[in-house]
């Protein structure tokens, strides 16, 4: 790519946001997170109270992007066939019977998989190869989905009758975990102002298929300095108990992240590195992506349930440890 191109695709990076906030007011950390997992070529899980738009910021970017978007409403009756296809028997011009594969709402660009912890986990692990190799398989063959797939997730964290949570193969899957958090008080007011009127925001095509996949590998290539890559190393070593000194991690984890988290951490930076028009990757990119990158790979024990101790906590603490300069 020259460097023509490649001015041409960050300086765009701006536009992408401005066209997501046609439509949506404030959550621009969210904005960025998502883009950053996009880039990254990455999933998201996201989580919030119902009513904070999940579902139109995550349509707004897809139509941004002109990508095919499709939504799935996992409830407790949906079935594997129900999200990847199914074969459908049909009868050629000679009369002979055969069966074809239709294919399931995944094939598609950009797939939100609404409430996803509301359908069972026979369900939840048929997005495990999608997820992971980008493609299906069924009844033995292979069918790969378009490029770029983008799966987004979102999950509700005050209702809590049922819902079957996602496994832990499954969670750390998923590139980010987002929490989406109530809007501020002069937010809200626009908000209110916004959606009440007749006005209603338009949302411009600012990338296309070719630019994100450009995008994609230029992300890959965006410098990081060995020392930088040392240090995730040690800070995700020290998210196991039985391997690091800090104290709050001996006393309240369990199971601490595995190696994917530094691979996560890493690209994830990397992202955060590009959106801010960089091409090497600060100790800056780490931090602020340490904790939608590790806070669902970090599983706590029952004591600090008891002690009311939450993963944030324990990655507070690690960013206190671990002051990259």
């Amino acid at each position: 790519m020259n460097e023509e191109r490649t001015k041409d695709l960050l300086s765009k990076l701006g536009d992408l946001k401005n066209a997501v906030h046609n439509v949506i007011v404030g959550q621009d950390e969210v904005i960025d997170q998502l883009i950053i997992g996009l880039l990254a070529k990455g999933h998201v899980l996201l989580e919030g109270v119902p009513g904070l738009a999940k579902t139109l910021m995550i349509q707004s970017l897809s139509k941004a992007l002109d990508f095919s978007f499709k939504r799935i409403q996992f409830t407790p009756d949906l079935m594997p066939s129900d999200i990847l296809g199914t074969e459908i028997l049909q009868e050629d011009e000679n009369g002979n019977k055969y069966f074809k594969f239709a294919p399931g709402p995944v094939f598609t660009n950009m797939l939100l998989a609404d409430e996803i912890n509301r359908t069972p986990p026979k369900t939840q692990s048929a997005l495990l190869e999608l997820m992971q190799e980008y493609c299906v398989t069924y009844a033995g063959k292979r069918y790969d989905l378009p490029k770029p797939f983008f799966l987004l997730a979102t999950q509700n964290p005050i209702e809590q009758s049922g819902t079957f949570p996602l496994p832990e193969a499954q969670v750390d899957r998923f590139l980010l975990y987002i929490k989406v958090s109530y809007p501020s008080v002069t937010e809200e007011n626009e908000i209110l102002k916004l959606t009440t009127g007749t006005q209603s925001g338009e949302v411009p095509v600012v990338y296309n298929d070719a630019d994100i996949i450009e995008l994609q590998k230029l992300c890959r290539e965006v410098h990081i300095d060995h020392t930088l890559v040392e240090s995730v190393n040690q800070m995700i070593r020290s998210t196991r108990p039985d391997n690091t000194s800090i104290e709050i991690v001996k006393n309240y984890v369990d199971w601490g992240a595995g190696p994917r988290a530094g691979q996560a951490l890493i690209l994830a930076a990397k992202g955060h590195a590009l959106i801010n028009q960089r091409y090497a990757v600060i100790p800056q990119d780490i931090m602020k992506m340490l904790a939608p990158t590790l806070r669902h790979r970090i599983i706590l024990n029952f004591k600090a349930m008891s002690d009311k101790i939450e993963v944030d906590d324990i990655l507070s603490e690690l960013k206190k440890t671990f002051k990259l300069e």
